[in-house]
């Protein structure tokens, strides 16, 4: 390949084998452009040979390909954005050698086996990659080999299975995204908008792989990771942010934020292994280097007391503790062990990252970013087995914002041991719903909304005839995502519109679910919206904004809510009302959303209304009605049309935006009114975001 002065320089995108994740010492193709012998400097860990040939016009030698990096990070940003033409090197094309030579390590002993490596969340991180191409020349090839990671129970996990073209598909998602406007400085410190752009991206694309993976046949024994393929195609492709490892705060990661997978924290740079429990980066101290922690995952894995809030007793890493089959050892003061113990004598921040369970999914977790602590003290017990395990005592530093607090308030509410403050109804539905939906108001004396009757459906004054025929799906087992004769399924683009987990893949102009005129059980997978509440709501009063909605359950990307129920009305009693001021529970489909909204829909398609569907929810509705207008929403709306062959049943639906904690308010955006009601009247809006306009209609 030669540059703009007709120069050879290397490819530095291109890797080869990988074997494992955690174990950072980068190799490169053994070319005559790259020779074999070790670089003077290559005691460093991260040090490898430099390129031959210099690098293109506008790009500076980066490292490991120069110097020693900065003291305070172990490694060093490269010089250009998200669209240079060099990728950061990517998460899989690390050698597998001691553990934690690159300053970031798992709890687990050195020698390398498919066992050893099963940490915390129950998945191996031991990569075999057999392949040579960088991510933007694989579509050139007939057939890909794919890449898998080997399960601690011996299964093979499919990264890279599917025969799509994924880099066309990850092109059109990063072009949406409008990345070509990040800098190289967004990519070295990131902000709240590139961390939440990375974030969405990474589920958006997760979600589209795992709907491509639904719709083919099962492997035996082989387990599919769609979370890990993402992340290695963002990663090979320099999608992240937050590169530069650092001690305390990491930039546009706010403390509470949750995460449903390793790989997302990885991206952003909270936490840099994907199954490792401890991250930890090289300090110079006089002419020596030493450790430092800066991150740690506790997630059940060991033997840690997270029983107290503010409080954390970590176990080391080592020793053998979770990989059965292997004789379990005294853990040893070194690696993360030894980064922890030099954290204490420095004082340095830790940022910690709490697991908990999935109660939707019992084979998951949820990671709670609980903040920044301190590590107090540290000792040697006994464990278990018998043998010696560290100890390491941390405290929660004060004037944080509450996170895993929230967390452990909800779960003594769940179970009764202690009561919610503030509680006027535990149930505002009457039995409505499957789900109670508490009544809460600790602001001032207000018993609840006036004249408002709980119904969790339209109700239609008059029956709207459909324009297109609906046979319905003859699916008797429900709809199967790879069916492709499934007429449900060809309304949909040829894929079903969710997840096998229920999520939505992406914004559509228009879903259409199963109805009254298909065959398919209730339990079918594509009738995702019509079984009622599945989180646990709250209605609660704000301080400023009249009654709000809040969940206390986490809510995932994508996941469904709850649809706007009421009364349909036509335009004419919806102007009526507006005249006299009295629109305020009015839902009008007829607007749009406003800009920054819709980064589900990678296509940037224009919603389909199939009538002007208007609802008024004043004296009867269900919790939607309740939901507040935010300039920055973590919820959006979707047009649902279930297939009905004598009427036409069009829903509003509502789905998570983002990955939303409990306790959070859920919000979304009232639109923009059409151009022939731009006179309508504006009303102040509070919602209190960076990016608030002032004003929603």
């Amino acid at each position: 390949m030669e540059d703009d002065d007709g120069q050879d320089y290397v490819d530095k995108s291109r890797v080869l084998n990988v074997q494992p994740l955690r174990c950072l010492a980068p190799i490169f193709p053994s070319t005559p452009s790259f020779p074999s012998f070790p670089h003077p400097q290559a005691a460093s860990p991260f040090m490898c040979p430099p390129p031959a040939g210099h690098f293109p016009p506008g790009f500076a030698s980066f490292y490991p390909f120069s110097g020693y990096p900065d003291s305070h990070n172990m490694q060093t940003p490269m010089p250009f954005g998200f669209n240079g033409s060099i990728p950061a090197v990517p998460i899989n094309s690390f050698r597998s050698g001691a553990n934690g030579d690159a300053g970031s390590s798992g709890r687990s002993s050195r020698n390398p086996g498919p066992s050893q490596y099963e940490e915390e969340d129950g998945y191996s991180d031991w990569v075999h990659v057999n392949e040579g191409e960088d991510s933007s020349k694989a579509a050139t090839k007939k057939k890909r080999i794919p890449k898998r990671v080997r399960a601690g129970s011996g299964q093979d996990i499919n990264v890279a299975s599917s025969d799509v073209d994924v880099d066309a598909m990850v092109d059109k998602i990063v072009e949406s995204f409008n990345l070509m406007d990040f800098d190289a400085f967004k990519r070295a410190d990131g902000d709240k908008d590139s961390v939440g752009y990375i974030r969405m991206i990474y589920d958006l694309l997760r979600r589209k792989l795992s709907q491509i993976e639904d719709s083919k046949e099962s492997t035996p024994g082989v387990t599919r990771r769609p979370d890990l393929r993402a992340g290695t195609i963002l990663m090979n492709k320099g999608i992240r942010t937050n590169v530069k490892k650092r001690i305390g705060v990491v930039p546009g990661v706010e403390v509470g934020d949750i995460f449903f997978f390793r790989m997302e924290m990885c991206l952003v740079g909270l936490h840099a292994p994907i199954m490792a429990g401890i991250d930890y980066m090289g300090l110079k101290v006089s002419q020596d280097e030493e450790p430092v922690a800066v991150s740690i995952v506790s997630s059940g894995g060991y033997e840690d007391n997270s029983e107290d809030a503010d409080v954390l007793v970590y176990s080391g890493q080592g020793g053998n503790i979770n990989n059965k089959g292997m004789e379990i050892t005294d853990q040893k003061l070194e690696r993360g062990n030894l980064a922890l113990e030099k954290s204490l004598h420095r004082g340095n921040e830790v940022r910690v990252i709490r697991g908990v369970k999935d109660i939707a999914n019992p084979t998951g977790k949820i990671y709670v970013y609980d903040g920044l602590y301190k590590i107090q003290e540290s000792w040697v017990d006994k464990g278990k087995s018998g043998c010696n395990v560290f100890k390491y005592k941390l405290v929660r530093l004060s004037g944080q914002p509450e996170a895993y607090t929230v967390w452990k308030s909800v779960q003594q509410w769940k179970d009764g041991s202690t009561g919610r403050v503030g509680v006027i109804s535990h149930d505002l539905t009457s039995g409505a719903e499957s789900i109670p939906v508490s009544l809460v108001n600790d602001v001032d004396d207000e018993k609840g909304p006036s004249n408002f009757t709980y119904y969790p459906g339209l109700k239609y004054l008059k029956p709207v005839n459909s324009n297109e025929s609906s046979t319905g799906c003859g699916c008797h087992g429900g709809c199967l995502a790879g069916n492709s004769s499934c007429p449900c399924i060809q309304r949909n683009g040829g894929n079903l519109p969710y997840t096998t987990n229920g999520v939505l893949v992406s914004q559509k102009p228009l879903i259409h679910e199963c109805g009254s005129s298909c065959l398919c059980p209730p339990s079918c997978k594509n009738r995702v919206c019509q079984s009622g509440l599945k989180i646990r709501l709250e209605v609660f009063k704000t301080k400023d904004k009249g009654w709000g909605l809040r969940s206390w359950d986490p809510i995932r990307s994508g996941a469904f809510i709850c649809e706007y129920a009421g009364e349909v009305i036509d335009i004419t009693s919806a102007e009526e009302l507006r005249c006299v001021n009295d629109d305020d529970y009015i839902f009008d489909a007829t607007r749009t959303n406003q800009s920054g909204e819709g980064f589900l829909n990678a296509s940037n398609e224009t919603l389909k209304i199939p009538f002007p569907l208007i609802i008024n929810a004043k004296h009867a509705g269900n919790v939607a009605r309740f939901m507040n207008h935010s300039c920055s929403p973590n919820v959006f709306w979707q047009p649902v049309l279930r297939e009905n062959s004598k009427e036409c049943d069009l829903h509003i639906v509502f789905y998570a935006y983002r990955h939303i904690p409990p306790m959070t308010e859920l919000t979304y955006s009232y639109g923009i009114v059409p151009p022939d009601r731009a006179d309508q009247r504006r009303k102040k809006c509070l919602c209190g975001s960076a990016k608030c306009l002032g004003y929603f209609y």
